[in-house]
């Protein structure tokens, strides 16, 4: 695991493999950007001379390597591009760089980052972006993944608000750390991860950090009549469980529950999915990595608010046994349901667990979910959608989801579309309406699940939760850990006072 710290140490005098310095395309081509001074003096002033002789343009993901002269300690300099030259460079241009340089600079022991900061927010977007972007996935890997994630990456800043500066590392590391823990899940290949061996993993994070984790059994969630969860694990040898991580804060005063969709894997069930849709499908317990991930953050970074995650875990598989189109399920709560595609299998787990999570009369649920194609297909694969009962909660998580760097949209809940749900003959609903709008369909089928009064949230991440294309900034190839940090930011603003 690649180890963060931060130095006031000169640019010049810290020994490490390489030292990263930030450049920017300015009108008349290359720039340094500030943090490249001591750098810049070691290359005679000839610095961006050098680099652009070499190609560089300082455009975004661009990275060249020079060798050091001397006067730097350092034996390799790289300099990473942030896009338009500018006089404070955005939050999320100095996560991206950082994530660049330290996909780039794999294998090193030790790389500083001499990119521009101020701020203790600066240190943490330079901290937070390095650590995801030297995140490696080689368990099933003979050599690993090939070269090994850097070993440490120092971030240099002024020694004026050095204390603040740590503390921006150490909050970076709890959200970085727990981030790369649920890349791990939804990397882990299904047949290692099912949803008994998540709720042992879940179980045992519970001990680490002083968590109350309780596991529902296929036995307890008979007893209590979980009909969704268990409709949609019949079909499977790997029978469901609904896990609830609590995490409690003494002075809270207010009280969340995130609730997230666990498919760890999807085959459609009976409703069958084509070749070509289910071999990346071991990533549809996404939402419950979120989650997971999301309150053992809160509590690592002892957030003053009440966080419960309620991780809907099951596996989809056609069988004898397996629900079929046509079926009926009882769910918890009472509700009734005709099934009409056994690929919209989603919906009802999660519809049983925010019943449950309901009963416990929190502020606000948000549930995450890899929900609906019908959201890709709208916002594309880098963007989740967000609905709401409450305009205000939806507008609030745009927001926010902005500020820690996350792309999201406001998406509408229209009553109209409601009506394809509600017109089964033979139960309250049907688990598909018109074709047209599914992922506002499926968002209106989980508002039924709500109880009245308590403001509700979801995040359909079909789209950026599994990344397939190259990497890019701090964001692998694989699991991503999409809504982590939206979740991580809307507890922290709770615990503020501001909810």
């Amino acid at each position: 695991m690649t180890a963060l710290s931060v130095s006031t140490s000169s640019a010049a005098s810290l020994r490490a493999d390489a030292l990263v310095v930030g450049v920017a395309k300015g009108p008349k081509g290359v720039v340094l950007a500030p943090g490249a001074e001591a750098v810049n003096e070691a290359f005679e002033g000839k610095l961006a001379e050098v680099l652009s002789t070499l190609g560089a343009t300082g455009a975004e993901g661009e990275a060249v390597k020079v060798p050091s002269p001397a006067g730097l300690k350092a034996a390799l300099v790289l300099a990473v591009g942030l896009g338009e030259a500018e006089e404070g460079y955005a939050l999320e241009a100095l996560r991206r760089a950082a994530g660049v340089a330290a996909r780039t600079l794999a294998g090193a022991k030790k790389v500083a980052l001499a990119l521009p900061v101020e701020s203790a927010d600066e240190v943490e977007a330079v901290a937070l972006g390095g650590l995801l972007g030297s995140y490696s996935f080689g368990t099933y890997k003979g050599n690993g993944n090939g070269k090994e994630p850097v070993g440490e990456l120092v971030v240099l800043a002024a020694r004026k608000g050095s204390k603040d500066a740590k503390a921006a590392v150490e909050r970076a590391a709890a959200i970085g750390e727990e981030m790369n823990r649920a890349r791990d899940l939804v990397n882990t290949a299904p047949n290692d991860l099912n949803p008994k061996s998540f709720a042992a993993i879940a179980q045992a994070a519970g001990k680490e950090h002083g968590l109350k984790v309780e596991v529902l059994d296929e036995k307890a969630l008979t007893k209590g009549g979980f009909g969704g969860l268990l409709g949609v694990g019949n079909g499977s040898t790997n029978p469901p469980r609904l896990v609830k991580v609590a995490y409690t804060h003494p002075k809270a005063k207010a009280t969340l529950a995130f609730v997230g969709k666990g498919i760890t894997y999807d085959s459609g069930g009976i409703s069958l999915k084509p070749a070509g849709h289910n071999e990346t499908m071991k990533c549809d317990m996404a939402g419950a990595a979120a989650v997971f991930a999301a309150v053992v953050a809160a509590k690592r970074l002892g957030l003053a608010v009440n966080v419960t995650g309620w991780l809907a875990l099951a596996e989809n598989m056609p069988s004898g046994s397996a629900t079929r189109p046509g079926d009926v399920l009882r769910m918890y709560g009472g509700k009734t349901v005709e099934v009409l595609n056994t690929d919209a299998e989603g919906r009802l787990v999660l519809a049983d667990a925010i019943v449950r999570a309901g009963e416990e009369n929190p502020d606000v649920i948000v549930d995450v979910a890899t929900l609906t194609g019908a959201m890709v297909l709208a916002l594309g694969n880098r963007t989740f959608g967000v609905m709401a009962n409450s305009d205000e909660l939806r507008d609030d998580l745009h927001a926010l989801a902005g500020e820690v760097g996350e792309q999201s949209w406001p998406m509408p809940l229209p009553a109209d579309l409601r009506k394809g749900m509600t017109e089964s003959t033979i139960a309250d609903l049907a688990n598909m309406g018109e074709r047209m709008g599914g992922g506002l369909v499926a968002g209106l089928f989980l508002k039924e699940f709500v109880a009245e009064g308590i403001d509700w949230a979801h995040l359909d991440i079909a789209g950026p939760a599994f990344h397939e294309g190259a990497p890019f900034g701090y964001t692998p190839k694989g699991g991503t850990a999409s809504a982590v940090r939206t979740l991580v930011r809307f507890a922290e603003r709770t615990a503020n006072g501001k909810a």
